[in-house]
């Protein structure tokens, strides 16, 4: 099955972060799952490194490709559907990233691994 990753979920993962559930945990390395993570998550990581609200390791165009490499994370592109589904979405979150995971997540009809509770209002199935 494929599972869309929240930017923290994703973050927490690769940084072996105690906050990422054990639920999540289990299915992000179960290797009978595809996970997937949204260029909406690489966008808002770059945003938040330029504005020094995120600190990693090395730049995000350089740390996200190897975390992804390194634990077979693929990738899920923003393709017109995703980004017009927000268009029709309730507003429940005001976060433009989230929105655009939602949106995502229901287009592709894929869970979402992620801890926010605001995307359960959408109909999403969370695992967390």
């Amino acid at each position: 099955m494929t599972f869309l990753l929240d930017t923290h979920a994703f973050l927490w993962f690769v940084g072996a972060d105690p906050r990422l559930s054990r639920t999540a945990t289990s299915t992000m390395k179960d290797e009978a799952n595809a996970i997937v993570l949204s260029f909406a998550s690489v966008w808002e990581m770059a945003i938040k490194a330029g504005l020094g609200k995120l600190r990693l390791p090395q730049a995000v165009e350089t740390f996200v490709p190897a975390q992804m490499q390194l634990n077979g994370i693929g990738q899920l592109a923003i393709e017109f559907r995703h980004a017009a589904r927000v268009e029709g979405l309730p507003p429940h979150h005001a976060d433009p990233f989230d929105r655009l995971l939602v949106a995502q997540a229901l287009t592709e009809g894929v869970p979402i691994i992620s801890a926010d509770q605001a995307f359960d209002a959408y109909g999403v199935q969370r695992i967390w």
